[in-house]
């Protein structure tokens, strides 16, 4: 496959940033992504290969781009059943089971939610210019529920700025050991590696680590664990887990930051991402998806009914 090739002709009579402008023309692919052309030496003006991204243009420039076609990423696709919740020509939202990793990694090179992806539509790799096809968010490996992908570079850019401006409310269910402070509230406790564990995280002081904000609910009260319902504002690593930790109840299950005896029968932190409601590209209004827990939580949450 040959490399695309656009040509541009700068004609306004203020001068402008060589990236900002090619956002413009072309809007199927993001800011970084034309920085990284610029960079790679795949963007020339007036002839002469661009050397910064912020080059000013003026009026009569010529632009070419060559934009080369997607670096093959060296992952299988492998034929995984997919719980597919819904599907257009943009974009695809999956049921993750846990268990499933969500893209390849030390440990997992098969058997990810991507290498199922590829195998459903091959067309989907090299989408967002990176060995993650069509990833905009992640869920952990034991975390069941939706998770969205896209499936064309423009809808990767949407997706992505949707979630950048925090727009995408998400919404999970945990089951905790004990209770909350208060029945419902807001968690501000910034993110951070654990200093003395690296492969961890952990809440950090100030400063140190990323702001992470949640808000919570609870839905359920039991003698012994709590039903929340978790709303996460920002979208830190191990999040919910972290801010559940933090509030003295930490998920069920959770063999990281959790008790290691809930005392219930579970193989898995009992956290599922149920409801996702965003923007889709082109779109007007909201679109609301929801993924029912699985049946290896509700018979978790059937026998802590019938016991408690």
């Amino acid at each position: 496959m040959s490399d695309r090739i656009e040509t541009f002709h700068f004609d306004e009579q203020i001068s402008d940033r060589l990236d900002k402008y090619l956002v413009s023309c072309l809007p199927e692919f993001s800011r970084a992504r034309i920085q990284g052309l610029i960079a790679d030496g795949f963007v020339s003006v007036n002839g002469v290969v661009a050397k910064k991204a912020g080059q000013m243009l003026e009026d009569g420039h010529e632009i070419e781009v060559r934009i080369p076609p997607p670096v093959p990423s060296g992952l299988v696709a492998e034929e995984i059943p997919l719980d597919i919740i819904f599907e257009n020509d943009d974009l695809i939202v999956v049921n993750k089971p846990a268990g499933m990793v969500v893209h390849p990694a030390a440990g997992h090179y098969s058997g990810t939610l991507v290498n199922a992806v590829l195998g459903y539509d091959p067309d989907m790799e090299g989408i967002g210019g990176e060995e993650r096809p069509g990833l905009v968010h992640r869920l952990d490996k034991e975390t069941s529920g939706l998770i969205i992908l896209a499936k064309n570079e423009r809808a990767h850019n949407w997706l992505q700025d949707q979630f950048r401006l925090r727009k995408v409310e998400k919404t999970y269910l945990a089951l905790v050991d004990g209770k909350p402070p208060t029945p419902k509230g807001r968690v501000e406790a910034p993110i951070g590696r654990d200093p003395s564990h690296r492969k961890k995280m952990a809440i950090v002081q100030p400063g140190k680590g990323r702001e992470a904000v949640s808000e919570y609910k609870t839905l359920e009260t039991f003698k012994n664990h709590t039903l929340l319902e978790f709303h996460p504002l920002t979208g830190r690593t191990h999040q919910i887990r972290l801010h559940c930790q933090f509030l003295g109840c930490p998920i069920v299950g959770d063999s990281v930051y959790g008790r290691r005896n809930s005392g219930l029968d579970i193989t898995r932190h009992f956290l599922h991402a149920y409801r996702l409601k965003i923007l889709l590209p082109g779109e007007k209004n909201p679109h609301t998806f929801e993924a029912e827990l699985p049946d290896e939580l509700k018979n978790v949450l059937e026998e802590v009914k019938r016991y408690e």
